[in-house]
C-alpha cells in the first residue's frame, strides 16, 4: 500500500467519533462531556437495559453505597447538587439509581445509549485507525475513540466449586440479583463469603430467612456505618459550601473529606489513642480506615495497636466468645483489605436462627451437593445459596471486552502477568483507548465519583487538544509504561498492603497473578490528580501521537 493510500484509508469516516462501553457513573459522564462540550457524534453501549451500572446489576440486600452520600455525586453541575436531595448518609441502591435515572433524564443522555448490548470485541485497525466494536446483537460499528467505563467492580466472580450445577435449590450471585428480589421467609439460607458486600445482605437475610449459615474464608474487619438521616441543617450547610467541598475532596488523599492523624499511634499514651479510637467508632464511616494514624499502613507494629481495638470491639458485640474468635481477624493487618461498614453485622451472629462455618476451624467448603453445602465433611441442607464472593477486580471488565489492539496484540493475554498502564488511563499499542479509573489509578481506593469526574474531564481535553491539533492517534509510551509501572509498584511495596491476599492484589481469583492493581500513591487522588495535569501541561509526556501531513506521511510526535 502506497503513503497516499494509507493516508487515504486513515482518514476513512468512522461510524462514530466516540464509543464508550458501559453506563454507570462514568459510562453517562462521559457521554454528557464528549457530546454537550465537544460536540462529538457518541453513543454507548450498555449489557443492561437501563442506567446505572454498578447500581442497575447489583440489588441485593441491604445494598447501597458506603460513601457519605453528599459527596458520592457528580459535583459538576451546580444546580443539580442543590437541588438534589439525599434521604439518608448512605442511600440504599433504589434512591442511588433514582438519582442517576434523574441525571440521565436532566442531560438527556438516554437516546445515545443503546440499552441491551454487551461488547464482545474490540478491534483497532492500524490502516484506517479506526476501532471497530462489536456486540452480542451482532452490531458492528467503527469509531475513533473507544473508553472503557466498564467499572472496576463489574465481573462477577463465581468460585469453582464442585456440584455448583447439581443444587435443585435457588441459587444466586450477589451482583446478578433478579429485580423482583428473592423471598427469604421459611427458607433455609446459605451465604458464601464474608466481604463488603455480604456484611451489607447477612443482617437483612437473617431478619427473613428460616434459617441462615455463613460459609467464611476469611474473616473481615468491619466497621459501623452510623447510618440515617441526615440533620437538615447540616444538608443546608453543605449545600452553601459545596465549592469548598468540590475542591477539598478533589485535593485529598482519598477522595473524601479525610485526612490522615499526622503522628504515630506509637507516639500516643493508651488514654489518648483509646480516645481518638473511640470518637472515630462513634462516628462511624471511613474515619476508622481513612483518616486514621499516618503510620497504620507502614508499621505492622503501630497497625497492631489500632487493630487490638476492632479485636476487642468484636468480642464484646458477640455474645459466644468461641464465634466472637471465628470471627476476628488474625492473619492480615487491618486496612490491607476492603473495609466493610456494617449496621448489625456482628449482633446478627447472637441471633438462635444465625450459625457461621468458618473454613479455618470447621473446615472449608468441598462441594456443593443437590441438597446444599458440604463443609468439613458435613452437609448443611439449604434451599438458597447466596455467593457473595466479589469480582475479578479492576482487570476482569477490560479483558473480558475482547480487545485487540496494534499487530493483533490481545489485551487479556498481555495482561495475563498483571495489569500493564499509563496513569491508569491509557495503554502502549492501543491507540485512542481510554481507561475510566483503570488499573494502576486510584480508582477503588478513592471515593469513585471523584477519580471518576478527574479521568472524563482530563480524557475530554485529551481529546479537544487532538481535534485542535490535527492528532489523529495517542497512545501511550512502552516506557512511560514501564516507568509508571515501576512506580505503581514501589510506592506500594513500600506498605503493608502486598502481604495480604486481598481482591486489590488479585488474590480472590482462582489463577490470577498476585499484582496490586489500584494507585497508592504518596498523595492520593489529589498528588495523581495534579501528575495527570503536569503530563498534559507538558504536552502530553510520556505518549505518542501521529498526524496525517498535508502530504499523506503519517508523522510520530512522541512527547517523552
Amino acid at each position: 500500500m502506497t503513503n497516499i493510500e494509507s493516508a487515504q484509508r486513515a482518514g476513512a469516516k468512522a461510524d462514530f467519533d466516540a464509543i464508550i462501553i458501559g453506563a454507570g457513573f462514568s459510562g453517562m459522564y462521559m457521554l454528557h462531556s464528549l457530546r454537550d462540550k465537544l460536540d462529538l457524534n457518541v453513543t454507548v453501549f450498555e449489557a443492561g437495559d437501563g442506567v446505572g451500572g454498578t447500581w442497575y446489576w447489583n440489588r441485593y440486600p441491604g445494598a447501597r453505597c458506603d460513601s457519605d452520600s453528599y459527596i458520592y455525586c457528580y459535583t459538576f453541575d451546580k444546580n443539580l447538587l442543590q437541588e438534589w436531595n439525599w434521604s439518608e448518609r448512605y442511600p440504599e441502591q433504589d434512591e442511588i439509581l433514582r438519582y442517576l435515572e434523574h441525571c440521565a433524564e436532566r442531560f438527556d443522555l438516554k437516546p445515545d445509549i443503546q440499552f441491551g448490548k454487551r461488547v464482545v470485541e474490540v478491534l483497532f485497525d492500524e490502516d484506517t485507525e479506526l476501532w471497530t466494536v462489536r456486540t452480542d446483537k451482532g452490531d458492528a460499528v467503527t469509531t475513533r475513540y473507544v473508553i472503557p467505563a466498564v467499572g472496576a467492580l463489574s465481573t462477577a466472580n463465581v468460585p469453582p466449586i464442585e456440584g455448583l450445577s447439581s443444587f435443585k435449590g435457588k441459587c444466586y450471585h450477589t451482583s446478578q440479583w433478579p429485580h423482583d428480589g428473592v423471598d427469604f421467609t421459611a427458607k433455609r439460607v446459605g451465604v458464601i463469603g464474608t466481604g463488603a458486600t455480604a456484611v451489607q445482605a447477612i443482617p437483612e437475610i437473617a431478619q427473613q430467612a428460616k434459617h441462615l449459615t455463613v460459609f467464611q474464608r476469611t474473616p473481615n474487619f468491619c466497621v459501623p456505618a452510623r447510618n440515617g438521616r441526615v440533620d437538615p441543617e447540616v444538608t443546608r450547610a453543605r449545600k452553601a459550601d459545596y465549592d469548598g467541598i468540590r475542591q477539598r475532596i478533589k485535593d485529598s488523599f482519598f477522595g473524601f473529606e479525610l485526612n490522615f492523624i499526622p503522628q504515630s499511634v506509637l507516639e500516643t499514651t493508651p488514654e489518648e489513642r483509646e480516645r481518638q479510637f473511640d470518637k472515630m467508632w462513634d462516628a462511624g464511616g471511613f474515619a476508622f480506615w481513612l483518616a486514621n494514624y499516618q503510620d497504620m499502613f507502614f508499621s505492622k507494629e503501630a497497625n497492631d495497636v489500632i487493630a487490638d481495638y476492632l479485636k476487642r470491639k468484636i468480642h464484646s458485640v458477640v455474645n459466644d466468645p468461641a464465634i466472637a474468635e471465628k470471627l476476628t481477624p488474625k492473619s492480615y493487618p487491618y486496612g490491607t483489605k476492603r473495609q466493610p461498614l456494617d449496621t448489625n453485622y456482628f449482633e446478627t451472629f447472637n441471633k438462635k436462627n444465625v450459625a457461621l462455618v468458618d473454613a479455618s476451624t470447621d473446615g472449608p467448603i468441598e462441594e456443593i451437593t443437590p441438597n446444599g453445602i458440604r463443609a468439613g465433611g458435613k452437609e448443611y441442607p439449604l434451599d438458597i445459596i447466596v455467593i457473595a464472593t466479589g469480582f475479578d477486580a479492576m482487570t476482569g471488565p477490560l479483558k473480558n471486552l475482547g480487545i485487540k489492539g496494534r499487530g493483533g496484540r490481545t489485551l487479556a493475554q498481555e495482561w495475563a502477568d498483571g495489569p500493564q498502564t499509563y496513569l491508569g488511563l491509557a495503554i502502549a499499542g492501543y491507540p485512542n483507548l481510554f481507561t475510566i479509573t483503570g488499573p494502576q489509578s486510584p480508582s477503588v481506593l478513592s471515593n469513585m465519583p471523584v477519580s471518576i469526574e478527574q479521568h472524563v474531564e482530563w480524557i475530554t481535553e485529551c481529546i479537544a487538544h487532538m481535534r485542535r491539533n490535527k492528532l489523529s492517534t495517542i497512545e501511550a509510551s512502552p516506557q512511560a509504561q514501564d516507568a509508571w509501572g515501576a512506580h505503581v509498584a514501589e510506592i506500594v511495596n513500600s506498605t503493608l498492603m502486598p502481604g495480604t491476599n486481598s481482591w486489590y492484589m488479585g488474590a480472590n481469583i482462582e489463577g490470577k497473578p498476585r499484582r496490586f492493581m489500584p494507585y497508592l500513591g504518596p498523595e492520593g487522588v489529589g498528588g495523581y490528580r495534579r501528575k495527570c495535569a503536569e503530563v498534559a501541561e507538558k504536552g502530553y509526556e510520556g505518549f505518542v501521537f501521529r498526524s496525517t501531513g498535508q502530504s499523506g506521511a503519517m508523522h510520530t510526535i512522541a512527547a517523552e
